[in-house]
């Protein structure tokens, strides 16, 4: 199995930044790639942006130049780094992990961006 906890979310005024990180432990190895996603009151849980292995990215169109997602082997670690948030990038943030065995999520952290 593999354990999933999200940190970082918290309330940001419009323009500012958060960095959120995921810390995964349990079956390293059989982890193919980690993923944040989010979901927002009343609609369905959307790909934020993904990280590969061999460090291939991937990000939806809303958050393209905006954030920054990259991975820390030796602590195990993926980040997800926001930068200029908008009011709709206001969702609880999720960091999912395929494996071998199936897919793990994590509990999910809070990103509200407000004035």
């Amino acid at each position: 199995q593999v354990q999933l906890v999200e940190s970082g979310g918290g309330l940001v005024q419009p323009g500012e930044s958060l960095r959120l990180s995921c810390a995964a432990s349990g079956r390293i190895s059989s982890i193919y790639s980690m993923g944040w996603y989010r979901q927002a009151p009343g609609k369905q849980r959307e790909l934020v942006a993904s990280i590969t292995g061999n460090s291939i990215t991937n990000y939806a169109d809303s958050v393209k130049d905006r954030f920054t997602i990259s991975q820390d082997n030796a602590k195990n670690t993926v980040y997800l780094q926001m930068n200029s948030l908008k009011p709709e990038d206001t969702a609880v943030y999720y960091c999912k992990a395929p494996t071998t065995t199936g897919s793990y999520w994590g509990q999910g952290t809070q990103v509200t961006v407000s004035s």
